[in-house]
């Protein structure tokens, strides 16, 4: 087999865990440290400090703008909004732009894997030395499985041989490089470290954020049901390198179901600390961030620039920035009352920094979220009322005049998007007095948008991933400055839907763990309301008995991914969801959305393109330029269809 050579990123990483007072929470703390060495390994400070820079690798991936744009532009959840550059146009697989080789979005797990693989590596050979306990090594293995994980769901098969050796620590430069197939990798490098996570991390976490048992079940029953579908294959979608959809240890797809059925059944029936929380609200508003939903999360702190990795005053949305709902974020300070901008920039949940890269589409309000009243997923997914905060700008005038012109206070409805189509709305001709195309409707105050009039420049925003500050004192904040909250990468709630997809696949339920009964406690969760947000008051209502009972009698896998972008809807799950199902060519094949002018209510259908070869990113053009070989050797080591 040829051998090409590969250089290695060396990156400044985060070391040094220890213990805050007893003032706080027990959190880590990361002081810099600009290279790790063999012989730093050897030493409990450095296998310690190479665990927390796994952590902390977390935040450049996670809530990094351009992988999220990669996660949602392009599927039937988001397009590309009035302000989106090529990275998010190409994404959109419409014919805008396109997806190649040098695309930075497709590049950032490659890019930002394997430093971090082989970090883990190094901790996991050295452990033993330094006295390591079997649960901090457990951690290691958690990432170097989760980050294989995330390769090998991204670009189909990838090294385990890193230049000394297949899972071995590489000390030297090196640009050697084989890509091992897909069953390789599943096999050899993620089924054996989650399954040692597993069996070997605690319960209860050592640190706030810390890994558990549920983490390791929760990657490892997900990673089981993603390996079944490759090995199906039911839409005959290629892989690369060629290899026959067979496994190395003679399991077949059912297996493999059944043992993803059988993990996530498991990790429900022992949730050590997690658990749902009470309410879809409860489980994202920011006063409530590390919550016991949140298994995994990258975290980020408003206490502390060190700790938080990202400046507390403005961002460019790079590096360890938390910046991913900036991006589906509209610019609502475009709104005018009487002429007044009386939405202004603002450190809140509904607010934030407005960029407009990323439209949701039509389709996600008519067909996604169709029920708006019972379920109150709707509701704590999307802002959809904006209202007037100018006074925290120290502007002292009590009211303007909005639409037909009535007076609006702060606090009050500036702009509103219906849940339901009306067709008394007028729009106006062009943007109009709103400044943004807002419509009226007798008697209200506030302009108003319908569903069909959902426009790349004018939409509703994301509340799931808003901004939450507490430290605003009154005012309006940091709005510009980056998210302090934790991203949240692996909630508990997967478990059910895991759980189900595998029993809609074959696998053999266990005692009131159908695929119904599953997804039915994720709907009943849907039903209970504690706030309404389009209100902006208390809402204690409870319509889980009618939810419930409307779910069908047969649950199949088109009812699993409508339930799942309900429910994890513009969190970064979606393409990776509808790549491992292989559906995302029927799901994103076309959408409804209205153009990049103010005032223009106009939907329009736009198709997309979406080949067999795209289920795979491409390798990214740095890695295959660095590498010794000729051309035709280089272009073998990319995915086909992104060939030269």
């Amino acid at each position: 087999m040829k051998r090409f050579k590969i250089k290695l990123i060396t990156i400044t990483m985060l070391a040094l865990t220890l213990l805050i007072g007893s003032c706080t929470k027990d959190i880590l703390v990361e002081n810099p440290r600009s290279v790790y060495t063999p012989e730093f390994f050897k030493t409990e400070l450095g296998v310690q400090g190479g665990l927390t820079a796994l952590y902390s690798n977390l935040r450049y991936i996670y809530g990094q703008a351009y992988y999220y744009n990669s996660l949602e532009t392009g599927t039937d959840e988001y397009t590309w909004g009035q302000s989106a550059d090529g990275n998010f146009r190409d994404m959109d697989m419409s014919g805008v732009g396109s997806i190649i080789s040098t695309s930075f979005p497709t590049s950032i797990p490659w890019n930002s894997s394997f430093p971090f693989i082989n970090t883990a590596s190094g901790i996991i050979e050295n452990a033993a030395e330094v006295g390591l306990s079997d649960a901090l090594i457990s951690e290691a293995k958690f990432f170097r499985g989760f980050y294989y994980f995330l390769l090998v769901q991204t670009y189909g098969g990838v090294p385990l041989d890193l230049g000394a050796g297949e899972l071995k620590f590489n000390t030297s430069t090196s640009r050697t490089s084989v890509r091992n197939t897909v069953p390789e990798v599943y096999t050899k490098a993620i089924f054996p470290d989650l399954l040692a996570a597993v069996n070997d991390l605690p319960d209860n976490p050592r640190l706030t954020g810390t890994l558990t048992k549920s983490a390791a079940r929760l990657y490892l029953s997900k990673a089981y049901l993603t390996y079944a579908w490759w090995l199906q294959n039911p839409n005959n979608i290629p892989t690369y390198p060629e290899t026959p959809r067979t496994d190395p240890d003679g399991h077949d797809a059912a297996w493999y179901f059944q043992q993803a059925y059988d993990v996530a059944a498991a990790g429900i029936d022992n949730p050590g600390p997690f658990g749902l929380e009470s309410t879809f609200y409860n489980a994202h508003v920011g006063s409530n961030d590390r919550n016991k939903e949140m298994v995994l999360f990258a975290d980020h702190t408003e206490f502390s620039e060190k700790y938080n990795g990202a400046s507390l005053t403005f961002s460019g949305a790079g590096g360890a920035d938390n910046a991913a709902v900036w991006m589906v974020t509209w610019n609502y300070t475009e709104i005018r009352s009487s002429g007044a901008s009386t939405v202004q920039r603002e450190a809140s949940q509904d607010l934030g920094r407005p960029w407009t890269r990323m439209a949701p589409t039509i389709n996600v309000f008519e067909e996604t979220f169709a029920d708006k009243e019972l379920d109150s997923r709707y509701d704590g997914t999307f802002v959809t009322v904006y209202r007037g905060n100018w006074d925290k700008a120290n502007n002292s005038t009590p009211t303007y005049n909005n639409a037909n012109g009535l007076p609006v206070a702060p606090g009050d409805a500036i702009l509103t998007f219906l849940d339901v189509e009306n067709p008394a709305v007028v729009y106006p001709s062009g943007s109009g007095p709103s400044n943004v195309g807002g419509g009226t409707l007798p008697g209200r105050a506030d302009w108003v948008i319908n569903p069909s009039g959902i426009s790349r420049v004018v939409y509703p925003g994301f509340w799931k991933l808003g901004t939450y500050r507490t430290d605003n004192a009154g005012g309006l904040g940091q709005p510009n400055a980056a998210t302090t909250r934790p991203y949240n990468i692996g909630k508990f709630s997967e478990f059910y839907f895991i759980a189900a997809e595998a029993a809609v696949k074959g696998a053999t339920p266990q005692g009131g763990k159908s695929a119904r009964e599953l997804i039915n406690v994720i709907r009943a969760r849907a039903g209970k309301w504690s706030f309404d947000r389009g209100a902006n008051t208390v809402r204690i209502e409870d319509n889980s008995a009618l939810l419930t009972a409307a779910t069908p009698a047969v649950i199949d896998i088109d009812y699993i991914l409508a339930e799942r972008s309900r429910e994890y809807f513009g969190e970064g799950y979606r393409w990776l969801d509808l790549v491992r199902t292989q559906k995302w060519g029927e799901y994103a094949a076309s959408y409804k959305i209205a153009g990049t002018t103010k005032g223009d209510h106009n939907a329009v259908t736009v198709n997309r393109t979406i080949l067999p070869y795209h289920y795979l990113r491409p390798i990214p053009q740095g890695q295959i330029d660095s590498m010794e070989g000729t051309a035709a050797e280089k272009e073998e080591y990319q995915n086909p269809g992104y060939r030269p």
